[in-house]
C-alpha cells in the first residue's frame, strides 16, 4: 500500500499539477493538506474520475484537509479530539481497507508564528492533544498512520540553515521537544528508519529562490504505530516536482506499506 502525504497549499492553485503528480506516483491513498476550500467546493469529480474515494472536512479559504483512497474508507471522523472549541479544519481520519485495514490520520499542525503569542500558544496546546490521540492510537495496537504537514523541523540536519530558524516557532526547543514526545510513545519517523542522511527536504519557500539554492527544510512527516513500522518497506520524497510550472511549496512524501 502506498500512501502519501501531500500539503498542496490550495486546490484551485493545484487543480493541474496535483492529478498530474496522481497519474506519475500512483498513491494507493493520498492524504492533502491546506486544501483551502469548502467541502462543497472541493472538485471532487478530478479524483473520482481517477478512481479515488474523496473525503474532505474543508474551510474557506485557509486550512483544510483531504483523504484520496483507491482503496474502501471506513469510519471517517473529522476534527483533532481534545477541544471542542477549535473551529480549524486541521484533523481527519479513517480506516483504508487493503490487505491489512490501517488507520490513517492526515493532519494539518498549526504553524505558531509568531513567537511568542497566542499562535504559538495554540500550537503547543494543539501538540499536546496530538499527543493524547497518539496514545490511544497506541493503545489499540493497530495498524496506523499519523501523515501530514507537522511544520516542525526535527532536527538540525532537517534544514539547510538551521540558525535561521533557531527562534521560530517551526524549530523552537519546545516545539521540538513536543515532537519528540510524541515519537517517544513509541512512534517511528518513516523517513528517518530508511534515510539518515541530511539534504533532503519538504518544503521550500517562494521567496528569495529557496529552491534553486536547495535552501529547505523537513517538515512533512509520516508516523507509523509499531505495528505499521514492522510492514515499512519504503519511504520518499518526490522533490522533483517542486522544480515544476505551478508548485505548491510543499512536495509529497509517500511510504510503501506491506499492507
Amino acid at each position: 500500500m502506498k500512501i502519501a502525504t501531500f500539503n498542496i497549499n490550495g486546490i484551485r492553485a493545484r487543480a493541474e499539477a496535483l492529478p498530474t503528480w496522481l497519474d506519475e506516483a500512483q498513491p494507493d491513498v493520498a492524504l492533502l493538506q491546506e486544501i483551502k476550500s469548502v467541502d462543497e467546493s472541493f472538485p471532487r469529480e478530478l479524483f473520482e474520475d481517477r478512481g479515488y474515494n474523496v473525503e474532505t472536512h474543508g474551510q474557506k479559504s485557509f486550512n483544510g484537509v483531504a483523504i484520496l483512497s483507491k482503496l474502501p474508507l471506513e469510519d471517517v471522523t473529522r476534527g483533532l479530539p481534545g477541544d471542542d472549541d477549535d473551529d480549524h479544519a486541521r484533523w481527519i481520519e479513517a480506516t483504508v481497507v487493503g490487505e491489512k485495514a490501517v488507520r490513517l490520520c492526515g493532519l494539518y499542525l498549526p504553524n505558531g508564528n509568531p513567537v511568542p503569542g497566542p499562535k504559538y500558544d495554540y500550537k503547543l496546546a494543539w501538540m499536546e492533544r496530538l499527543r493524547t490521540r497518539a496514545s490511544e492510537l497506541l493503545a489499540s495496537e493497530e495498524l496506523a498512520v499519523m501523515a501530514g504537514d507537522y511544520n516542525i523541523i526535527p532536527q538540525a540536519e532537517d534544514a539547510a540553515r538551521p540558525d535561521a530558524w533557531r527562534e521560530d516557532a517551526l524549530f523552537r526547543l519546545e516545539s521540538r521537544e513536543a515532537f519528540r514526545r510524541i515519537l517517544a510513545l513509541g512512534f517511528t519517523d518513516a523517513f528517518r528508519a530508511t534515510n539518515q542522511a541530511p539534504g533532503h527536504y519538504s518544503f521550500w519557500d517562494y521567496q528569495a529562490g529557496a529552491w534553486d539554492r536547495n535552501d529547505g527544510i523537513r517538515i512533512d512527516h509520516l508516523l507509523l504505530t509499531p505495528q505499521a513500522a514492522d510492514r515499512l518497506t519504503d519511504c520518499g520524497i518526490d522533490a522533483e516536482i517542486r522544480g515544476r510550472t505551478k508548485p505548491s511549496d510543499h512536495v509529497p512524501v509517500w511510504i510503501e506499506l506491506d499492507a
